[in-house]
């Protein structure tokens, strides 16, 4: 019987990124991270996630856990459990691998697998991005993708929350 789901096959522990990352390197292949909650997936997401693997030969997803990303939201989020989360970002045809990760940041993440490439969107300036003295300790580049306009999770949100209330 075959796998009916194969998106979650891309979906790995951190010690299996690991391996995966150490093989691909020494084939030379460029190894692209980045990372982020990705509650509610939108036409921005896709367009960041696209472009973030133009960059290098293997995308790396890290996803926020359910506990992360209530640090960082608030209370009411995510909308979307961190399993069907890591899920959907898997099952997109640019991104190679989903590692769910739990601590404040990714620093933990990005310092055991050094990526060749650290993408954050253009919300960040290339300063402040988390990992960055790691990645280009070990040659890496730190790069931004800009935003979609208009495209954004919060917004979404705020924008059902308030149809909803005319429909009520």
């Amino acid at each position: 019987m075959t796998d009916q789901r194969p998106a979650r096959r891309k979906i790995v522990t951190t010690h299996a990124l690991q391996a995966a990352v150490r093989s691909a390197k020494r084939r030379g292949r460029r190894v692209v991270f980045t990372n982020g909650c990705f509650d509610l997936l939108h036409v921005g997401h896709i367009r960041y996630l696209e472009q973030a693997k133009r960059l290098g030969d293997l995308l790396i997803v890290a996803v926020n856990a359910d506990r992360s990303v209530r640090r960082i939201k608030g209370p009411h989020r995510p909308v979307v459990p961190q399993a069907q989360r890591a899920e959907i970002v898997a099952a997109l045809g640019c991104v190679d691998y989903v590692v769910l990760f739990s601590t404040a940041t990714p620093l933990p993440l990005i310092a055991r697998i050094r990526p060749d490439i650290l993408v954050k969107g253009g919300d960040w300036s290339v300063e402040r991005i988390v990992g960055k003295a790691e990645v280009e300790a070990s040659g890496g580049r730190v790069r931004t993708i800009p935003l979609t306009p208009d495209s954004s999770t919060t917004r979404l949100i705020k924008k059902i929350r308030s149809m909803r209330s005319t429909v009520d």
